[in-house]
């Protein structure tokens, strides 16, 4: 039995859960899904410009495991632009911190609330 994989922090809360190419209907595209830490690391690394020893330790993880994450979400990224399909962000072993945005439901790692349960 794997290893069950270490949750990783992330202080941003996406606002949307799709990207999709102009003018296409959601219905009839193929969909790449980019995890929520996937996007903190590319957040991190290339719209905070942070060396991979910092970012990981933002996110508490090793220099190695965001290398990865970061080099996958990359991937997710470019084959998605390339080839015109929609970008879905959910999931991922995540903890947010700091301020979350309510009413997001990110699939796999959290738990969706109800409108009006401030729980």
């Amino acid at each position: 039995m794997p290893r069950p994989r270490k949750r990783r922090l992330v202080q941003f809360a996406p606002r949307v859960e799709y990207y999709k190419p102009q003018g296409v209907p959601l219905a009839g595209l193929k969909e790449a899904v980019l995890t929520v830490d996937g996007l903190e690391a590319m957040r991190l690394a290339d719209a905070e410009g942070l060396d991979q020893e910092t970012a990981s330790q933002r996110m508490g993880i090793s220099r190695p495991t965001f290398s990865r994450l970061v080099a996958e979400a990359r991937s997710v990224v470019a084959r998605a632009m390339v080839n015109g399909w929609a970008i879905r962000i959910e999931g991922g072993p995540i903890q947010m911190m700091g301020p979350q945005v309510s009413g997001q439901g990110w699939g796999r790692g959290r738990r969706r609330r109800r409108r009006g349960n401030m729980e």
